[in-house]
This record gives C-alpha cells, sequence and structure tokens, in this order.
C-alpha cells in the first residue's frame, strides 16, 4: 500500500528535511547556481546576436544597438565579430551546462550516499520484531529504488526546475522588449499547452504509481525465491515459480508500456503547438516586416526563442512528476528513518557487573503479540559457570529464553537479570558483547573464514582464531585448503557443507571468548559423524563458561549440569538427566520416545 501513494507534489516537511542531506555540499550548489544563471543568460544571447547581424548587415535597419560602437561597419569585418561572439556564447554554455551537470550529479550522489548509510544505520538500530513483520524485499526497495527516485530529484529535479523558470522568464522578458505582439501570439497556445500537460501528468501518475508498486512486487518475488531455490527445486516449481514471476513481471511491463504512450504522445503534441505558435508568428510577422514595422532580424530572433520557449515547459511536465515521485519516495523513507526503536539501550544504563553472571528469569510473561501468551510466568536461576540444557516440545518457548536473554525483545511482565542487573538497564552493545550464539543455521557472510571467524573483532589475533579451529575439530579442514584461512567464502557460505558452517560458527563463538554461551538446535542439520565431532567441541566450548544448550536431541545434552524442560511456555520440570527421569513426567517421555525412534 505504501508504493501506491502519491502525495502532494510538493511538501516543505518532507522538501526541509532532504535539503538536509545537501547541506554538506552548499557551496557546490551554489556554485552549480551561479553556473546555470549564467547558462539562462548565454541561452538569451545568441538569438539577439542572429537579430544584430541580420538587421545591421545583411537587412541593415539601423538598430542602433549597444553594441554598434564596438563594432566594424564593414560587413564582412562586422558578421565575423558576431560569429567570434556567437561562437563565445556557444563555448560558455557548454561549460556552463556541463559543470553545472556535473557538480549537481555529483553533489546528489554524495548526498544519495549518505542518505543510504543513514538507512542502513537505522535498519541495523531496529528490533528483530520490525522484520518480523516487514518483507526483506520491501525495505531493499526503501534503501534503493526510493533512494534512487530521490536522486533524480537532486540531480534532474530541483537545479534544473530553477532553470527551467529562468529560462522561460529571461525568455518572455526579451521577446517582450522586441515585439509584444509578437509575444501575445506565442502565449497564446499556454493555455492548451497547460491543458495537455495536465492531461500528460495524470497519465504518467498512475503509470508511476503502477510502476512502483510492480517494482516493490518484484523485489519481495526474487529475495523469497532466490533464498528459498533449493525447496522450489525440490518440488518442481520451477514452472509454477517462472509463471507467477511473469504475470509480476507483466505488470511491470504493462506500466511502462503505459508511461512510454504518454511520453510518445506528449512531445509530439507539444511540439505541434510550438509549430502553430511559430506559424502564427511568421503570418503576423510577415505582414509587419513588410509594412516596416518589424525588422527580419526581430523575426529571426523569435524563431529561436520560440524554440527556447517550448524546451522548458516539457521539461517542467517531466520535472513535476519526478517532484511528485520523490515526494512519495521521500514519505517512505522518512517513515522508515522516523520508526521508533523499542529495544534500545537506556540513557542512564548502569555499568556491566563485574565478575561471574548469573542469569535470573523473575516471573517472565512474554507474547509476539497482544496477550498470546508464549511464556508464562517462568523463573529459574542459572549459576556462573552452569551448563543449562532447555528440551520440549516445537513452540514450547525454548529459543524465546535466549531471543528475551539477549535483549531482541522485551518482557511484557516480570524481569530478566544479569549478575542481579535488570538486563532492561544495561548498555545493548555491552550486553550482547558478552555473548556469543549458535545456531541451527549456521550464516556465513561473503569474504573469508577468517573474515567470519573475527566478524570484525580486530582484538583477536591469528594465534586466538587458529586455536579456536583447533579445539573445534577444525583446523585439520582449513590447513589442507590452498588459502587456508583466506579461503572465499560465497554469500551465505555456498560451496561449505553445512557441517563445516557450523564448525565455523563454533569457532566464531569460541574465538570471541564470551562469559555466557547459546546453542540453538547447534547439532540438529549436521550428520553423525559431525555430530561427534561437534560434541567433541562442546566440551571445549562450555568448559570455563555459563553454556545455555537447546536440543531436540537429548543425547546431546545428558550431561548438563542441569536439564529445564519447557511445556506450552512454562517451565514444567527442572534438574538433572537421571533425576528428571526418575521423576517420570514429561522429560521421561521424549526421553523414551527418541529411544524408542533410535532402536
Amino acid at each position: 500500500m505504501e508504493e501506491e501513494v502519491l502525495g502532494k507534489a510538493y511538501d516543505r516537511r518532507l522538501m526541509s528535511r532532504l535539503l538536509v542531506y545537501l547541506r554538506p555540499y552548499r557551496r557546490t550548489v551554489a556554485v552549480s547556481l551561479v553556473l546555470l544563471l549564467g547558462d539562462s543568460v548565454l541561452q538569451i544571447c545568441g538569438p539577439l546576436l542572429t537579430r544584430l547581424a541580420i538587421d545591421k548587415y545583411l537587412a541593415p535597419a539601423g538598430t542602433g544597438s549597444w553594441l554598434d560602437a564596438y563594432l566594424s561597419p564593414n560587413a564582412v569585418t562586422g558578421l565575423a565579430q558576431i560569429s567570434l561572439l556567437y561562437v563565445l556564447v556557444l563555448s560558455g554554455t557548454l561549460v556552463f551546462d556541463f559543470g553545472q551537470t556535473y557538480l549537481m550529479q555529483l553533489t546528489g550522489q554524495r548526498a544519495m550516499f549518505d542518505l543510504r548509510r543513514d538507512l542502513m544505520a537505522k535498519l541495523q538500530q531496529l528490533d528483530i520484531g520490525y522484520f518480523d513483520q516487514h518483507p526483506v524485499g520491501r525495505l531493499v526497495t526503501r534503501v534503493t529504488t526510493d533512494v534512487d527516485v530521490l536522486n533524480d530529484l537532486f540531480t534532474s529535479g530541483l537545479v534544473t526546475i530553477i532553470g527551467d523558470l529562468l529560462m522561460l522568464s529571461f525568455v518572455v522578458a526579451a521577446m517582450l522588449r522586441l515585439s509584444v505582439g509578437l509575444t501575445l501570439i506565442l502565449l497564446a497556445v499556454l493555455p492548451f499547452v497547460v491543458m495537455i500537460t495536465i492531461h500528460f501528468r495524470r497519465s504518467v501518475q498512475q503509470s508511476y504509481r503502477r510502476i512502483r508498486v510492480a517494482i516493490a512486487k518484484i523485489n519481495s518475488y526474487l529475495q523469497e525465491h532466490i533464498n528459498g531455490m533449493a525447496v522450489l527445486q525440490l518440488f518442481n516449481r520451477e514452472e509454477r515459480s517462472r509463471v507467477e514471476f511473469s504475470r509480476i513481471n507483466a505488470e511491470h511491463m504493462d506500466a511502462y508500456k503505459d508511461s512510454i504512450f504518454a511520453y510518445a504522445w506528449f512531445y509530439p503534441v507539444i511540439e505541434f503547438c510550438g509549430m502553430l505558435a511559430i506559424a502564427g508568428i511568421l503570418a503576423y510577422g510577415g505582414f509587419r516586416v513588410a509594412g516596416g514595422a518589424l525588422t527580419v532580424g526581430v523575426l529571426a530572433a523569435f524563431f529561436q526563442y520560440a524554440l527556447r520557449f517550448f524546451r522548458p515547459i516539457q521539461d517542467l511536465s517531466e520535472k513535476y512528476n519526478i517532484l511528485q515521485s520523490a515526494m512519495a519516495a521521500g514519505e517512505r523513507v522518512f517513515k522508515l528513518m522516523d520508526t521508533p526503536v523499542e529495544i534500545a539501550s537506556s540513557p542512564a544504563a548502569v555499568p556491566f557487573p563485574e565478575g561471574p553472571l548469573a542469569i535470573e528469569f523473575d516471573h517472565v510473561w512474554f507474547a509476539y503479540k497482544g496477550e498470546d501468551w508464549i511464556l508464562r510466568d517462568v523463573s529459574f536461576c542459572i549459576a556462573p559457570g552452569e551448563v543449562i540444557a532447555v528440551v520440549g516440545h516445537t513452540g514450547a518457548g525454548k529459543t524465546t529464553l535466549t531471543s528475551l536473554l539477549l535483549r531482541f525483545y522485551d518482557v511484557q511482565r516480570g524481569s530478566i537479570k544479569l549478575g542481579g542487573v535488570d538486563i532492561r538497564q544495561l548498555d545493548l552493545r555491552e550486553l550482547r558483547r558478552h555473548f556469543s550464539i549458535v545456531l541451527q543455521d549456521p550464516y556465513l557472510f561473503t569474504g573469508t573464514i577468517a573474515s567470519n571467524i573475527r566478524l570484525g573483532t580486530s582484538s583477536i589475533t591469528e594465534s586466538q582464531m587458529r586455536e579456536a579451529t583447533r579445539r573445534v575439530n577444525l583446523l585439520g579442514y582449513v590447513e589442507s585448503l590452498p588459502e587456508k584461512f583466506d579461503r572465499h567464502v560465497r554469500e551465505r557460505g555456498a560451496g561449505f557443507s553445512t557441517g563445516q558452517k557450523q564448525l565455523i560458527s563454533f569457532a566464531r563463538a569460541l574465538a570471541h571468548n564470551p562469559q555466557v554461551l547459546i546453542l540453538d538446535e547447534a547439532t540438529s542439520s549436521v550428520d553423525t559423524e559431525t555430530e561427534l565431532r561437534v560434541r567433541d567441541a562442546l566440551n571445549s566450548l562450555v568448559e570455563g563458561r555459563t553454556s545455555i544448550i537447546i536440543a531436540h536431541r537429548l543425547s546431546t545434552i545428558q550431561r548438563a549440569d542441569r536439564i529445564f524442560v519447557m511445556h506450552k511456555g512454562e517451565l514444567r520440570e527442572s534438574g538433572s538427566h537421571q533425576d528428571l527421569l526418575a521423576l517420570r513426567g514429561i522429560y521421561y517421555r521424549l526421553y523414551r520416545l527418541q529411544y524408542r525412534e533410535a532402536s
């Protein structure tokens, strides 16, 4: 729905916010405006020189121009002087036009660089809940397509609109000075031009709206289906996907067809109106010249001014659409920028507690939406250095516990304390710095093995990285590679097996030496041999630190100090493996079920 909103053609509030991004480059913009003014003035000089050449030398009429004192009375010499002036005017126009265009294009790119940087920074500040509700494709559209529309405003909109208005003002002033009658004939077609332009603008507005909607759909569709390509191919949905994408792509093409058709008729119709005006100037001006009331030079100058008069009108109609599209894009971009950050560090953050950290959940209630409670009155305490396992059926709230502990979400009731301090009172970066997490689906970034282990933490030395990979049984594999730690990693770790990616994730967690380690189904997607290697790595990972292990495979957590059994959002059982078996409750049934499946 956001893509369909056109909004105002000009919104002062939005424009003032957009101009903030031009403020660092105001000197460049000022130089560009000076060049634009010079270009507009020089555009007026050409027809005046034409008039002077005709009236003084080709069809003398005694014009009495201020240039007469400087021009030779000899026709050949005088025409040569005027030609030289014309060349200088054209050269100046070329230089001014190039300088203005180059400076504004450069400024636009710099401003858009700043805006994209701020958008990316904002996206990184937003809490995980925001991304649960907003498709990635739409967010990509904000940072790409919408910013490109704003770039068009800076490079082809604001300054060129000023240039077109200056040109129109100078042209009309020059024409009125030469002949009021001929000027009125030219202006007589203006109402028709305005009506045609309004109709064109409405047609293009609708097509632009449809284009934006189609682009947003294409981005969302591509992001979803490229990420899910393996599933798509597994279930033989290639043909169905092609048909669906063809439908979305056809919407985009049809919208562009309407835009192409609008531009195809608009420019010829404006040109036709211009030619009608020129025909009227020729007829009226011819009679005036024949009657001696007008010179041939003035008539020739009017022909040139008429061509210059309609060109800015054509440009202004297009710039209006750019302006309106930019206002709509700016509305969407700044709506994202103004999204409140729900999870943020407290302004009065307390110092992070020193020494061993105890973790306490105190009557915690949590729901992702409304009062559809995922956790219900959960309370427990984890001592420093204790290894805790969390088990339970799917949807019991296991992963939610760790998400709350890392403050990806905030609890609705109760509190979570770390070292006796409510985590909402701690600096968010400082809180997360003491944790490492290994997920069920290991995520690797484009780069190298080394960059994926360090993950931007420059303090991790080469020896620490090697030691971490050795302890998780990965060093032998890395040493066997020609590039070793500099082995290139493609997007999402393509080219590495799931087990290799998981071991890299373990090495990453260990290299950062966290106080608290979280393993969320870290062994559920690997083969048996890799799982045995991972189990050995687990012993290194949990040694000397508080660890929370979420697992479905009960064989991986039997050595845990305590096991928490979650059921329908409640902590139903707690104890060691043997204690829970003796209790013959939920854990006992889970264990018997898995034992029977294994048998």
